[in-house]
């Protein structure tokens, strides 16, 4: 078989073939190595023996092979190095920038600068950029439009209408450093004037919250004063709900059994979370204190003891007591987005602390091994910060 002889090699003969190294002419083999079987095209470029990858057999079929050693052999009669030609290619294909990658530089290049006062600045930017402007943050800069920043916008235009507007702000400057950098050209698609302001209209501050089934959290600490005053087990127990920002159920059924007053911890075990994983609650001296008032009048082993013997509380009773507190537009599980909103946007938590305390299952592996751990100090200064706001009102 002559040098020269091209296309020995058949789908069958590669497929039954245990060898090392089978050749197709011209310079084009067939390698295995490792566990994998590889194409390589072997040639000669002024005077030395060069090897280039052309890829494996699993995604390069021979054809495809023949078709690319073709290619390469007609770039050596040219005088060209196909090696080479695929780097320069490489280098001059610069690598798409995302706006997430972008946005953490821009993000960590002002707090190294110096640009921000304090940690706030800082964790609030992190906060907007990371969790609020998720959607964007796998599309490169280049790639966005006005339609992917009203659709990040959306979701919170109106309701946290605040948290809103700086996210706004902050996507118009990253963006215009991505620009000055080189990674976008065009208008900004984040700008208000003469853009967005055409397809977003700024809500009115009244009526924005008035139908939404959690209490904004400003009105919060007024209405813990009027809850206060409500006599019964019901008030307490929504009390108890607010301090802890659990479930309903959860506190309705809870028993003295998975409380430790001494260690300040209540733990519900897996059945009764929604979840099914067991949640451990740090208490805030406040949870404490409704505790031991409502220990000192145990009947039996619900801590909220209902009108019937050996019965919890019912479902109603906490939105009765909702009612008579004065807040009887809003729903006691909306209490739980309450406490999201403030961890996020006045504490500044860390979104897996704040989504552990909420007993929620979070995303990616560092999330989960906070569950694992389930960050319990790190949440105990948030509960007792939270039950601190909580109680702040006059």
């Amino acid at each position: 078989m002559g040098s020269h002889t091209r296309n020995v090699l058949t789908v069958k003969s590669i497929a039954v073939s245990k060898a090392v190294k089978l050749r197709d002419g011209g310079g084009l083999w067939l390698v295995t190595k490792g566990g994998g079987r590889y194409w390589i095209f072997s040639y000669t470029f002024a005077g030395l023996r060069r090897e280039m990858g052309i890829g494996p057999l699993h995604t390069v079929s021979l054809a495809d092979a023949r078709e690319r050693a073709e290619e390469a052999r007609a770039m050596v009669r040219r005088g060209l190095d196909p090696l080479a030609a695929r780097k320069e290619e490489q280098a001059e294909t610069p690598k798409l920038m995302t706006f997430g990658a972008y946005a953490d530089s821009f993000v960590d290049a002002a707090v190294k600068a110096g640009r921000w006062r304090g940690a706030k600045t800082e964790a609030r930017w992190r906060n907007l950029l990371e969790n609020h402007a998720k959607p964007i943050r796998a599309k490169t800069l280049a790639s966005i439009k006005t339609k992917d920043v009203i659709a990040v916008l959306n979701p919170i235009w109106g309701e946290k209408q605040e948290t809103a507007e700086k996210l706004r702000e902050a996507i118009e400057r990253v963006l215009d450093a991505a620009k000055v950098e080189g990674h976008r050209a065009g208008e900004n698609p984040a700008v208000w004037k003469r853009n967005l302001e055409h397809a977003m209209h700024k809500p009115n501050q009244l009526t924005a919250t008035s139908h939404h089934a959690a209490m904004p959290y400003p009105a919060l600490p007024a209405f813990m004063k009027k809850l206060a005053e409500v006599g019964g087990v019901s008030a307490r127990a929504l009390e108890l709900a607010i301090l802890t920002a659990c479930r309903s159920g959860e506190v309705r059924s809870a028993a003295w059994s998975e409380i430790d007053l001494k260690e300040k911890i209540w733990v519900i075990p897996a059945e009764r979370t929604k979840p099914g994983k067991e949640h451990r609650i740090p208490l805030s001296d406040k949870a404490v204190d409704l505790l031991e008032t409502m220990k000192s009048q145990s009947v039996n082993e619900f801590v909220f003891p209902g009108v019937r013997d050996k019965k919890p509380l019912s479902d109603a009773s906490l939105a009765k007591a909702l009612t008579a507190a004065g807040g009887g537009q809003f729903t006691v599980h909306g209490f739980r987005s309450t406490f999201r909103d403030w961890a996020t946007e006045v504490a500044h938590a860390p979104r897996e602390i704040a989504e552990a305390a909420l007993a929620h299952a979070v995303g990616d592996t560092v999330e989960r091994s906070y569950a694992r751990s389930d960050a319990l100090e790190r949440r105990r200064k948030l509960m007792q910060e939270w039950a601190t706001f909580c109680g702040s009102a006059g």
